[in-house]
């Protein structure tokens, strides 16, 4: 059965609007790659393992996702995603914690970059529609 917290969740996520739904995704991949670094730090391998997998996932999302013919800085972000991912999957197969913490760094600058230009996006919507 379902909680209030999984229906609100829920909600969310499927009345979210794509900006909002990308960051969703973003602070969720924070999140994992958080939990893997203190997992790590406390020497909880499986427990790491399985959050730095899901991170790994997110940003195979996140690739396959881009659309390369839409946007001309799509093949940067693209290579971002693709080095993001291998250090990923070196920092869960090493378990070292510097290359975790290079992509926890990583993908808190790419979350805040999108978090700010989906709020600027939001900003900018209510005067286009207004100008319509």
């Amino acid at each position: 059965m379902l909680n209030a917290r999984d229906t609100y969740l829920g909600a969310s996520v499927s009345t979210a609007d794509p900006a909002r739904l990308l960051v969703m995704l973003l602070d969720r991949l924070v999140l994992d790659v958080t939990r893997g670094l203190d997992a790590q730090r406390r020497g909880v391998l499986d427990e790491a393992n399985g959050q730095l997998l899901h991170a790994q996932d997110i940003v195979l999302e996140l690739q396959s996702s881009l659309r390369l013919d839409v946007w001309d800085g799509a093949a940067g972000l693209a290579a971002l995603y693709d080095y993001l991912r291998r250090r990923l999957v070196a920092a869960n197969t090493s378990r070292d914690t510097t290359i975790t913490e290079e992509c926890l760094g990583l993908v808190t600058d790419l979350a805040a970059t999108w978090r700010e230009a989906a709020m600027q996006s939001a900003q900018s919507a209510p005067a286009v529609a207004a100008a319509g």
